[in-house]
């Protein structure tokens, strides 16, 4: 954006209710909390819409100030190339990095795939999501969505391999990946990657506390473990070679989708096989991730299907399948 005219920034918290509850070993939430920016020129408007991720920190309030504080220098016509460098990573950066690749779509009047030069995402099979729980109330959720093709169970607790073993009864022909959340220790780790792997789940997501990992290096890994909370840009994956096989790019962690395709390109190159995935939010928290999943092996973009009402032009889901956004809802 090398334009001189008028640019204006505006930011908002927004509010939408999970179907139901969302459970994971930090606890449950009823509501996805979205903070959304929006910059406008010339009559047009890009959107950008992040969820402040409390692990790290991060709070609704804070992030809305955090990108209100960029309207001066929005105003003066910051780039999304400079914008890397004005905020840190984060889930401030990444709705204003969204917002703006949205507007210099709109401007040149192209997608945003072809805007930056990546491939036009296709359909992709989604993970949808089965909450922490007893081991009967996840079965009977898994028996629910047995029909879909690819689920993410959450566990992260005593007795996870019955969590886990009563899962799959519940969906035999589904395949099964697993996030932990950190919940696991050292004295665990190898029995619960064993049931895991007994039940022919395909891949195990941050199993033990982000820092306090190096059991990972030590021990024979009999399935394909993930880093999420582990991994965060670019600059953090060097370190989690000997680790980790994959990692879990959020678009909320790298501070936008300029940096989440810089990192799967670097993921790549350094024989990290990859996950895309989410936070709980609306559609146009997923559209900018479907870019990334080109190069992604799995994809984990279900977050509108656990809310009770997604934003208008959201994406399309058919079943697991989730297809790429409109033009009427971002780039």
């Amino acid at each position: 954006m090398t334009s001189t005219k008028l640019v204006a920034l505006a930011a908002r918290i927004e509010r939408f209710p999970i179907a139901g509850s969302f459970t994971i070993s930090r606890g449950p939430k009823t509501e996805a909390v979205t903070v959304v920016a929006e910059v406008s020129r010339d009559g047009l408007t890009g959107r950008g819409e992040c969820v402040p991720y409390p692990r790290y920190g991060e709070t609704p309030e804070a992030t809305l100030a955090a990108i209100q504080a960029m309207r001066d220098a929005v105003a003066g016509g910051l780039t999304r190339q400079a914008l890397q460098a004005a905020m840190p990573p984060g889930a401030a950066r990444n709705a204003l990095d969204c917002a703006l690749i949205d507007l210099e779509a709109k401007a040149a009047g192209v997608r945003a795939w072809s805007l930056l030069g990546r491939p036009e995402p296709a359909g992709r099979t989604t993970a949808y999501t089965i909450s922490l729980g007893t081991p009967d109330a996840m079965a009977a959720a898994a028996a629910r969505a047995a029909h879909r093709p690819l689920l993410k169970i959450k566990l992260g607790g005593d007795g996870d391999p019955g969590r886990i073993a009563a899962v799959r009864k519940a969906a035999p022909k589904s395949e099964l990946i697993v996030d932990a959340n950190e919940a696991w220790t050292e004295a665990n780790l190898e029995q619960n990657l064993a049931a895991c792997a007994a039940v022919g789940v395909t891949l195990v997501e941050q199993p033990l506390p982000a820092g306090k990992d190096e059991a990972l290096a030590r021990i024979r890994r009999p399935l394909t473990v993930c880093a999420d909370e582990s991994v965060h840009d670019r600059s953090s994956l060097a370190p989690l070679r000997e680790r980790y096989d994959a990692v879990n790019i959020k678009l909320d962690k790298t501070g936008g989708l300029t940096e989440a395709l810089a990192m799967a390109d670097a993921a790549q190159a350094l024989g990290f096989e990859i996950m895309i995935g989410c936070m709980v939010a609306t559609s146009l928290s997923m559209a900018p991730a479907m870019l990334v999943t080109p190069q992604a092996r799995f994809v984990d973009l279900d977050g509108p299907l656990l809310l009770a009402r997604d934003r208008d032009h959201g994406l399309r889901y058919d079943g697991s399948l989730v297809y790429p956004p409109d033009s009427s809802l971002w780039g």
